[in-house]
């Protein structure tokens, strides 16, 4: 393990398990209008497809989950339909990822009127500025002292301006899973050792994703882990392990922007100049702009079903229907990309 794995996995095993700590952003205690008060068992509405994985695997059938975003659907644009503001007013609890990436679910609540449990599952974490993504030249321990320093300093509720991506980190989507357990065990009528259970289960999966994704990864040298993805999503999977990101197709980790002609020609250069052999399209963003890049540099283009899944998990039957399936898949893929095979799959994650 590297000496990054070493210094954040106490902390992060504690989040993931320790059961009825102030880990989530907790508002409002009890809930009058939910599900819960009406007899018809727990309601909990989870914001995008990561977070509705995550509350699922933790609640298991103990209460029923409403997705607001589908497959294959970005938040960042997301504006919640009638039925839906009905079904977070009826809600004994609401799980949002945070970190700025829902702009829209205050005024949801608002109007609403929500009154229930709110589950912020990116309290405590750490968030990059759109920019800070290219450490691969760092040593193990200067890695290390970053994420730690910047985690010390963390307030855990000033999330402005910084990449909301924060989940294509298995580590950080276990504090993720950590702070959704522990609110989820604030709501009425959900049995907390189930949770725990739960909880402890998923997060020895997130372990050994963690595990395989590095053991993999580490087949390459770090000089030859370059990235070019359609927009800047990746940024915490980069950081993690040591990737340099070259470029995105959109210059931006709101998927809404537009690149210029300027920005395009310019990746198209880097592309050139740095070796990279490929550009990753995403399944929630059209691939033309990156199918055009790639065509332009000379260099293969990932698209279709061989698109990244980056905001959004994908439909039932696909790999990236679940979070622990997209993250196989695209590391799949990018290490293909760098002729690499992966190795087999740890027991815990086969199907």
């Amino acid at each position: 393990m590297t000496a990054r794995r070493r210094l954040r996995r106490p902390a992060l095993a504690i989040a993931a398990l320790a059961i009825g700590t102030a880990g989530a952003l907790v508002l409002a205690g009890c809930s009058t209008g939910g599900a819960a008060a009406d007899g018809g068992g727990v309601s909990i509405v989870a914001t995008t497809t990561q977070v509705g994985d995550f509350t699922r695997e933790l609640v298991g059938d103990e209460a029923k989950v409403t997705q607001l975003l589908g497959p294959g659907q970005s938040a960042h644009g997301f504006d919640p339909s009638a039925a839906q503001l009905a079904a977070i007013a009826n809600a004994d609890a609401l799980v949002v990822n945070g970190a700025g990436l829902e702009g829209w679910v205050d005024d949801a609540v608002a109007a609403s009127g929500f009154d229930g449990i709110l589950i912020d599952a990116s309290t405590g974490i750490e968030l990059f500025g759109t920019h800070d993504h290219d450490h691969g030249d760092e040593s193990d321990d200067e890695h290390a002292d970053h994420d730690h320093e910047a985690e010390a300093d963390h307030d855990g509720h000033d999330h402005s301006g910084g990449n909301p991506h924060i989940w294509t980190d298995p580590e950080l989507a276990e504090q993720m899973v950590g702070n959704i357990a522990d609110g989820l065990t604030e709501v009425p009528g959900l049995d907390a050792a189930t949770i725990d259970a739960n909880a402890s289960a998923y997060t020895a999966k997130l372990d050994a994703l963690d595990e395989w994704i590095e053991q993999n990864v580490s087949q390459v040298p770090v000089a030859d882990r370059l990235l070019v993805t359609n927009h800047d999503a990746f940024t915490y999977f980069v950081e993690a392990y040591d990737l340099t990101f070259v470029g995105s197709v959109i210059p931006s980790f709101d998927d809404n922007a537009e690149p210029s002609a300027a920005e395009i020609d310019e990746l198209v250069k880097k592309i050139r100049e740095t070796g990279v052999e490929a550009v990753f399209s995403e399944g929630s963003i059209s691939p033309k702009a990156a199918e055009t890049i790639a065509t332009e540099a000379g260099v293969a283009v990932y698209s279709g079903e061989n698109a990244l899944y980056g905001d959004a998990l994908g439909a039932e039957g696909t790999d990236g229907a679940t979070y622990l399936g997209s993250q196989e898949h695209n590391v799949r893929l990018i290490l293909e990309s760098w002729g690499v095979v992966p190795t087999e799959l740890p027991a815990v994650l086969q199907k």
